[in-house]
């Protein structure tokens, strides 16, 4: 079983040379590229049903045993991570063979988009997968280098200038991000994080802190928690829609992933939980509030993905089984309907040539499925029962409410405030772009919506949907992770067998 753990990585990086190499023959790259991601999905299910049922899968890179060889392990958190980016990485693939971005032409000579996903696809699984803070730090890397071009694919003029402010902002946190494992290695002697669980105890505690601080601070901009979020409302919405759905849905969930990890086995305790709560509803109010302001369905969309990642780091910032528990579910939910709702306003941008709320309306009469597939995910986001957003939000305010305390109590205030302002900001979008009377964008020659990106849409809104009818056993998977991540024992036990040297 152990031989699985390096396949999420190991496969995509290979599909992304063979894509390279069938570059002259687009049909053949596609079905490359789909075919890595199938196989991505089927070994991260089967990890995600060992991991629940046996505990960690641990592979040592190259037969060199920890601390000194490359460690990759699979957790119940970062399996249900590999599963969940795997099903939206691949639908999103679909959605941009039917919007044909992957083709060679004038803009891209080359056909990369195929190559350059997929290795944003391997960078995602590594940083998932990484047994140790250094290679964390290259699963980052790698993911950002593969960004980097897809951000600016194309070209264009507005493309390169918002890019160019996503790079500058990315190398600022990977500087933050390298000199903090410089402090650490060099207070500890060591970067594995199962070493780290038991090291960085033994420091004093202004170092320690300091080393904490550092590090949430660099995953802080990567995850784009307020203030550390101005960038990505600039930043995702000029790119072609598949990629900014990925983005959207991936890209900053490393972040929250790599702050859950490290505040759970590197810095249990919750030193710092009365700042994570404060940033929490900070990022909640601040990333709604300027979704409230927007009239373009993805500057929109990119706020109140901002807004919804105080959610999260509220949940972290608990340090109890169900707070965790509510923080890793709404991860999941939230990757899904983000990206979702990203591939939406492509399909508006196709049908309506534009998703400026200003230009567009009577799309539920020209266009009555996109019209139902806005509808249940931007329900699904404020959190309208039954949907999964609602159960996710609903384990956080319990969990909130049996932690006490001013603080908790003033989160859960926060959260409802921001999802009666998600559902405000959603019946707008549907108000303006749906129900009132049709535009000049919407009003001309209808175009047809490519049948491939549809499908795609429809699948991860039926997997949004499938979130619901499996919450139960889901919440049992994240409620088990977060009693292992809390534990910590299962996890470096998985590491070092005989003890921890």
């Amino acid at each position: 079983m152990s031989r699985l753990v390096a396949l999420p990585v190991v496969v995509p990086l290979l599909g992304a040379a063979l894509t390279l190499l069938v570059a002259s023959w687009p049909r053949v790259q596609r079905a490359v590229s789909v075919t890595c991601l199938a196989a991505t999905l089927v070994v991260a299910l089967v990890l995600l049903a060992h991991a629940y049922r046996e505990g960690p899968v641990v592979v040592q890179i190259g037969g060199w045993r920890a601390p000194v060889g490359i460690v990759l392990i699979a957790d119940q958190l970062a399996a249900l991570m590999l599963v969940v980016s795997a099903a939206v990485t691949l639908c999103v693939l679909l959605y941009s063979i039917g919007q044909g971005q992957g083709e060679a032409g004038e803009e891209a000579p080359v056909a990369i988009f195929h190559p350059t996903y997929l290795v944003l696809t391997a960078g995602v699984t590594n940083a998932f997968l990484a047994g140790d803070l250094f290679n964390l730090f290259v699963g980052f890397e790698i993911l950002l280098a593969a960004s980097f071009v897809l951000i600016t694919l194309g070209g264009t003029e507005t493309r390169i200038r918002t890019g160019s402010t996503y790079v500058v902002v990315s190398i600022l946190s990977s500087m933050t991000f390298l000199i903090a494992l410089g402090l650490v290695y060099a207070a500890t002697g060591t970067l594995n994080m199962a070493q780290l669980a038991f090291r960085l105890d033994a420091l004093p505690d202004g170092v320690r802190l300091s080393l904490q601080l550092l590090l949430l601070l660099a995953f802080g901009v990567k995850a784009a928690v307020f203030p550390l979020s101005a960038w990505l409302p600039d930043s995702y919405p000029t790119a072609p829609a598949p990629v900014t759905a990925v983005f959207a849905g991936l890209l900053t969930k490393v972040g929250v992933y790599a702050i859950i990890r490290t505040e759970t086995l590197l810095f249990p305790g919750g030193r710092v939980a009365a700042l994570l709560m404060l940033v929490a509803g900070a990022t909640m109010l601040v990333g709604i509030l300027g979704a409230v302001a927007q009239s373009d369905m993805k500057r929109l969309f990119s706020f109140t993905l901002v807004s919804h990642i105080g959610f999260m780091i509220f949940g972290v910032a608990l340090s109890t089984v169900a707070g965790l528990s509510g923080a890793i579910f709404y991860v999941v939910h939230h990757i899904t309907i983000q990206t979702t709702l990203f591939l939406v306003a492509g399909l508006v941008e196709v049908r309506a040539g534009s998703t400026d709320l200003r230009r567009i309306g009577g799309l539920s009469r020209v266009a009555p499925l996109l019209a139902v597939l806005f509808f249940v995910s931007a329900m699904n986001l404020a959190g309208i029962p039954p949907f999964s957003g609602f159960l996710g939000k609903l384990g956080l305010f319990q969990a909130g409410v049996a932690t006490g305390g001013s603080l908790p109590g003033a989160l859960v205030a926060a959260g409802a405030v921001t999802s009666l302002l998600t559902l405000y900001v959603a019946s707008r979008v549907w108000n303006i772009a749906f129900w009132r009377a049709p535009r000049l964008a919407t009003t001309e020659p209808a175009v047809r919506l490519p049948t491939l990106m549809t499908g795609a849409t429809v699948a991860l809104v039926a997997l949004g949907l499938t979130l619901t009818v499996v919450a139960g056993p889901l919440f049992d998977v994240t409620a088990d992770a977060a009693t292992d991540l809390l534990a910590r024992t299962p996890y470096v036990r998985a590491v070092f067998p005989e003890g921890v040297p």
